[in-house]
């Protein structure tokens, strides 16, 4: 039986691998063993920091969202207690939208969850 050589599959993997990790500095795009650590470490970071990216701005949202509720009067975690008693289903990422664009739709947001609290007190 004839000698199979693994020619034009390691030559496509190659490609594959220089053309994953085109502008990389220095020898990270040109040589092959260079850039595939370079890559494989890039697509760990890439995988991590997509789940990352979820928790920022997750965290982000609600500094924005308390940062407005100070300015009405109220902490983050009372207007977000009062928004769940008056019934007002606004996603964080919403609600900070609106507290950082709309100040006055925010306010009226913030008086709805003041006064659901009160009325829960009383």
């Amino acid at each position: 039986m004839a000698r199979v050589k693994g020619g034009t599959a390691s030559i496509n993997r190659h490609k594959k691998v220089l053309r994953l990790s085109k502008g990389y500095y220095g020898r990270s795009s040109k040589c092959f063993r260079v850039a595939l650590g370079r890559l494989e470490k890039a697509l760990r970071y890439a995988y991590r920091d997509r789940r990352a990216k979820k928790r920022d701005f997750r965290g982000l949202w609600i500094q924005r969202i308390n940062a407005g509720a100070r300015l009405n009067g109220l902490t983050y975690s009372k207007l977000m207690g009062g928004l769940k008693i008056a019934g007002i289903t606004l996603d964080r990422k919403v609600l900070a939208d609106i507290a950082v664009h709309d100040a006055e739709g925010f306010a009226r947001i913030a008086e709805q969850a003041k006064a659901a609290l009160s009325k829960k007190a009383a």
